[in-house]
């Protein structure tokens, strides 16, 4: 598995080797061994599985408080999707910063977001899959989310805003500048 540092501590690219033949391929999408060398001690405990079925569909930005914060391994299953994470830790030299990586099915490319930052995805192509490991469960009372299209933070998603397709909870969701996080960075002191 190549595993790739983002620019943004804790947040990684994995893209899982595949071992293909006249049938198809084979491919390790996830291995606790092969993550731990890499710096990431995650425990999943839930699996996720989304359809989008229109293009310039956005879901997010979003994150889970404590005590149920939860860092996601995503992917996609069929596709195209733009994924995106951002950082809210207080503190943290990044804070406000996102790094934005294409996950498709043709490129096997894996995100992981550790707690801590925001994360949101734009399709790029009709009814994609994601597929995501959780390292906490769902909990509705934890769940909350910024602004994809907020200024301050100013993520290039290559979908116009006004043409996004949104959920009402996004649609509705706060800016960066009237979001008190949550989390606080544990940095170097």
């Amino acid at each position: 598995m190549q595993v790739k540092q983002t620019e943004l501590g804790g947040v990684v690219v994995l893209t899982p080797q595949r071992h293909g033949d006249a049938r198809g391929f084979f491919s390790e999408s996830w291995n606790k061994r092969r993550l731990a060398e890499a710096g990431i001690e995650a425990e999943f405990v839930q699996d996720n599985h989304s359809l989008s079925a229109k293009v310039g569909t956005v879901r997010g930005l979003h994150f889970q408080s404590p005590p149920h914060a939860q860092g996601k391994l995503v992917r996609c299953g069929r596709g195209c999707l733009f994924d995106v994470a951002v950082d809210i830790r207080k503190g943290s030299p990044t804070f406000g910063r996102w790094v934005g990586v294409e996950l498709s099915f043709e490129n096997g490319k894996q995100l992981y977001i550790p707690e801590g930052f925001l994360h949101g995805f734009a399709t790029r192509a009709p009814d994609t899959e994601i597929i995501y490991k959780c390292t906490d469960y769902y909990a509705p009372e934890c769940d909350g989310a910024v602004r994809f299209d907020d200024p301050e933070i100013g993520i290039d998603w290559g979908v116009d805003a006004g043409a996004a397709v949104l959920s009402e909870k996004d649609a509705k969701a706060p800016l960066l500048k009237d979001f008190d996080s949550p989390f606080v960075w544990e940095g170097a002191a």
